[in-house]
């Protein structure tokens, strides 16, 4: 065990590296990993291409070691073109100086390959989805063109073989949800346990006492990357129907046909900084969410802004959201998204009931529950070494320590 690493993991002593699928923006998975950053201020972080500039300080300030993909023709700016290449790429990572790698994956991340004593622990929050549950959409026109309908299933079929058998080289899934816990039992065939994502309580809150009251045209809102199994043009359909407001904050590859569709009432905004993406919620009529979420962090930020949510009423958004904090939209129509916007505006919400409801996932019950159960495992991991006929696994010892929600 290196010594000089005691200051990253005080309980441990640890060399700590963390793994990240790609780190182009702050979303949902990026702000799991500041918290780990913040726990383990020395680890280094490797990740496919990172887009300097574009995350949090916290994250910024570690060594940052990019794939072999970042410098490729137009590697960075179109990695996803490389999707092939995802699993090389991961593996190429030198991990064997670690005692403790983490990952946070929805792609590749959790393939890379360490050493038979290094414990390794996947936070998950998907197996892939393009390549699992949703395929059938993502290579089915209108929304792939004649190239990508030729070459996804082929790339689709290889990456699922070796998504599954990566699942192996994980010692212990963390799911973050009971959704993705499922979802982790069926496709890789591993037990998992669960720690929801932190939503930063400390800085949503809602607007200061003296601010101006909502007024009626206050816009609906939706903040989410801008790809197809997101369903923002779900939103946008059902904005334009009924000639509400609608503003869109993210970014990515749909933007351009998302833009087609919107009529005058719609806004479009790149990802914002923190400080205009919360008055971004304050100012919300509510914030909507269309589509299923494997969890959902913009739906609990809204509600630590006093603000309710609209969301489809599957996956993620039932672990988090309430009746007495948004509106269920019982089936992705316009039809029905539109009768959810109607009856969200009748509705008068109490934030303060919000507010309580977005605290039970705060930032600061990740940290404690992440930091029981690495220490745990590790506790369990190296046990096991010592003893294998005489010591559980891992992911056993951790099942009596877990709390959830």
């Amino acid at each position: 065990m290196n010594s000089g690493a005691e200051a990253d993991a005080p309980w441990l002593g640890l060399r700590v590296a963390l793994v990240h699928d790609w780190l182009t923006g702050m979303r949902g998975g990026e702000k799991c990993l500041e918290v780990l950053c913040e726990m383990f201020p020395s680890a280094p972080i490797y990740t496919l291409v990172h887009w300097k500039g574009k995350l949090s300080p916290t994250i910024e300030s570690h060594p940052i070691h990019e794939s072999w993909i970042a410098k490729l023709p137009f590697g960075r700016s179109r990695y996803r073109a490389y999707i092939a290449s995802y699993p090389r790429a991961i593996e190429s990572f030198d991990l064997s100086g670690y005692d403790l790698v983490v990952s946070i994956s929805h792609c590749a991340a959790k393939g890379v390959v360490t050493r038979a004593d290094t414990l390794h622990v996947c936070y998950c929050n998907t197996p892939v989805r393009y390549f699992w549950d949703l395929a059938s959409e993502y290579f089915a026109p209108p929304r792939a063109g004649w190239m990508e309908r030729l070459a996804g299933p082929p790339i689709a079929h290889r990456f699922r073989l070796w998504d599954r058998i990566s699942a192996d080289r994980v010692d212990l899934f963390i799911g973050n949800s009971f959704n993705i816990r499922d979802r982790i039992r069926k496709h890789y065939r591993r037990p998992a346990l669960v720690v929801y994502p932190p939503v930063d309580t400390e800085f949503f809150t809602p607007a200061p006492s003296g601010a101006a009251p909502l007024g009626e045209d206050a816009p609906f809102l939706t903040v989410s990357a801008l790809v197809p199994y997101k369903g923002v043009d779900l939103t946008i359909r059902a904005a334009n129907r009924m000639g509400a407001k609608l503003r869109v904050i993210g970014s990515g590859p749909d933007r351009e046909r998302l833009r087609a569709l919107a009529g005058p009432t719609v806004r479009f905004d790149e990802w914002v900084s923190m400080e205009s993406l919360r008055e971004a919620y304050r100012g919300c009529r509510a914030l909507i969410q269309a589509h299923e979420e494997d969890f959902g962090i913009a739906p609990l930020e809204a509600l630590a802004c006093g603000r309710p949510a609209i969301v489809l009423a599957k996956g993620g958004a039932l672990e988090t959201v309430t009746p007495d904090t948004g509106v269920f939209l019982r089936e992705p129509t316009e039809e029905a998204l539109e009768e959810a916007m109607r009856e969200i505006t009748r509705r008068r919400f109490d934030a303060a009931a919000l507010r309580r409801r977005a605290i039970l996932f705060g930032r600061e019950r990740y940290r404690a529950e992440m930091q029981s159960l690495l220490e745990t495992a590790y506790r369990a991991h190296l046990l096991r070494h010592e003893d294998p006929e005489a010591v559980e696994r891992p992911a056993r010892a951790c099942e009596r320590t877990q709390l959830v929600v």
